[in-house]
C-alpha cells in the first residue's frame, strides 16, 4: 500500500507543509510506503479542455505533471493540503486538480454519465488539508471543498477534510497542539481504513476459495 502526500504551498517549511507531514507521519505503517511531494517543485500548465483525453485516459500537455501521474496510479490514498488564497486553494492545486481531469470519463453518447477511473479500478482515498491565516470559517472560503469534491469526482472517498484556521507566521503549526492532533488523526484514520480495505479483500478472497 502507498500513501501520497502533496503539498501546495510554496513553502517548504510552511504550516501546510508541517500539517501534511504530520498526517503522512501518522499515516506509516507496516507494508505501508509514504512519498511526499511538492506542487512548487514541478511545472504544471493548466488545462485547456482540449479533450486530447478523451479516449486514452492521459494528458497530452507534455510538462512535470506527467511525472505526477504515475505517482497517482500507483498511491492507494494521498494527503492534499492547500493554504487559502482568496477563500480558495492556490493556483499550484488547482492546475493539479484541472490536470486530472484526463481520470474523469464521459460517456460519448451523453456527457451526463460519467465516472472517475479510479471507481473502475476499485476507489482510492484521500483526506485533505486546509489552512487559513484568519480566524473565521468564513474567510476560509472554499479551500477544503475546492479539494475534496473534485476528489471524490476522481472517485476517491474523501476520510477527513482538516480545516485549521490563525496560521500564517512559518512555525506556527507546529506549536498548534489542536491542528497537529487533526492532522495526525486524520493520517490515522487513512491508514485504518487501507488496512480495513485489506482485511476484507483478504477474507472476501478467502470466502471465494473456500466455496
Amino acid at each position: 500500500m502507498k500513501i501520497l502526500g502533496i503539498v501546495g504551498s510554496k513553502r517548504k517549511n510552511g504550516n501546510t507543509s508541517a500539517l501534511v507531514m504530520s498526517a503522512l507521519e501518522s499515516a506509516q505503517g507496516d507494508g505501508v510506503e509514504t512519498e511526499l511531494i511538492f506542487l512548487g517543485d514541478y511545472s504544471i500548465k493548466g488545462c485547456t479542455g482540449c479533450e486530447g483525453c478523451r479516449d486514452t485516459y492521459k494528458c497530452v500537455i507534455n510538462d512535470d505533471m506527467q511525472k505526477i501521474y504515475p505517482l497517482l496510479m500507483e498511491s492507494d490514498a494521498i494527503i492534499l493540503g492547500s493554504p487559502t488564497y482568496f477563500y480558495n486553494v492556490t493556483a499550484d492545486v488547482k492546475a493539479f486538480i484541472d490536470r486530472c481531469y484526463c481520470f474523469e470519463v464521459m460517456s460519448k453518447e451523453d456527457r451526463s454519465v460519467w465516472m472517475g477511473i479510479n471507481e473502475v479500478l476499485g476507489g482510492r482515498y484521500a483526506s485533505v488539508i486546509a489552512v487559513c491565516e484568519q480566524h473565521s470559517p468564513e474567510d476560509m472560503g472554499y479551500t477544503g471543498e475546492a479539494m475534496a469534491k473534485p476528489l471524490e469526482a476522481l472517485g476517491y472517498r474523501v476520510i477527513d477534510i482538516v480545516k485549521v484556521l490563525g496560521l500564517f507566521e512559518r512555525g506556527k503549526a507546529k506549536e498548534n497542539e489542536t491542528a497537529i492532533k487533526q492532522s495526525q488523526n486524520a493520517g490515522k484514520r487513512l491508514l485504518k481504513t487501507l488496512q480495513l480495505n485489506k482485511d476484507i479483500r483478504e477474507k472476501l478472497l478467502d470466502f471465494k476459495l473456500s466455496k
